[in-house]
């Protein structure tokens, strides 16, 4: 890719709630101003509500979040307004929104706007493969740090991918919803998988933000369940795995040094073996105003 447009700018306020799509947004080095800048925490454990705790949290995807007011840079996070599958709104600020909240998915469970310290992530065994398949818990935040993300500041995704799954399988359908991206890139007439190719490198979108790209995001049980108004897709997960199964040790290997792979080095260099993928997770290495249909540059 020499050159393409950004298609879509997402965040999403709410950690697994299904977000909004922008216009415009800043991105800063944590990542899309007010992506995942809340959460529910289980106050007891001090692990963060995610959807990959299926049986507890997964129906956390049916629900939708947007800001009441513009988030900004600097400042206090404004309230967040979520509305259950059933309709209903409810409101961070509300005084029995933690009553509610603990009504839908059970007592100890507080919406922080800012992760408490020493808060963890936890996911099913056998999420991550090799030498960490033993892992169900591991520190949040990763390179977006202050914000509720799982291990980087920015996740993208290509068209020429989103077309790839889509003529995979009809089970695809709601492949945006299901993947979560932050950013969509037009990558044209290209075919498959582009992105695999491009770890190590930066990409620059508009006047100033500059990415560097990472890591492949693995994908999980979570992108098999309903999200919105998409129903459960059990093979999904399959379909992925099928058509893009990520060699990490190998990946990291081709990257042209260490340094390339930014805070994700210390990951990919360990023992993980193959996992599906789709799209990638990225630092910012400068932050900048982007706008939809900005213009996307590959550099080295």
């Amino acid at each position: 890719m020499t050159q393409n447009t950004l298609s879509a700018l997402l965040r999403y306020p709410v950690k697994s709630m299904a977000g909004e799509a922008l216009v415009a947004g800043e991105v800063r080095g944590y990542g899309v101003v007010g992506d995942r800048a809340y959460a529910l925490v289980n106050t007891e454990t001090g692990v963060v509500a995610s959807a990959k705790t299926v049986k507890r949290f997964g129906s956390l995807l049916g629900w939708q979040a947007h800001y009441v007011a513009e988030p900004a840079a600097a400042g206090a996070t404004p309230a967040v307004q979520m509305t259950t599958p059933e309709g209903r709104t409810i409101r961070s600020d509300a005084p029995d929104a933690e009553a509610l909240l603990a009504a839908a998915f059970g007592p100890g469970v507080a919406l922080c706007a800012s992760p408490p310290e020493g808060v963890l992530l936890e996911f099913p065994a056998g999420t991550v493969s090799g030498d960490l398949a033993a892992l169900t818990q591991a520190p949040l935040g990763g390179a977006a740090l202050g914000t509720f993300s799982d291990l980087a500041a920015i996740h993208l995704v290509t068209t020429s991918s989103l077309r790839a799954f889509e003529a995979a399988s009809p089970e695809t359908a709601g492949m945006v919803a299901r993947l979560r991206p932050n950013l969509i890139l037009d990558t044209g007439d290209a075919e498959g998988f582009v992105e695999n190719s491009w770890l190590g490198r930066t990409l620059h979108i508009g006047a100033d933000l500059v990415l560097r790209l990472t890591m492949p995001t693995m994908r999980c049980v979570m992108t098999t369940l309903a999200h919105g108004p998409h129903a459960a897709s059990p093979t999904f997960l399959r379909t992925v795995a099928r058509h893009n199964l990520v060699d990490f040790a190998a990946m990291a290997a081709a990257a042209p040094s260490p340094e390339a792979l930014g805070t994700a080095a210390g990951l990919l260099q360990a023992d993980i073996g193959k996992l599906p993928c789709a799209g990638l997770y990225a630092d910012v290495l400068h932050p900048g105003h982007i706008t939809v249909g900005d213009t996307v540059r590959l550099g080295d």
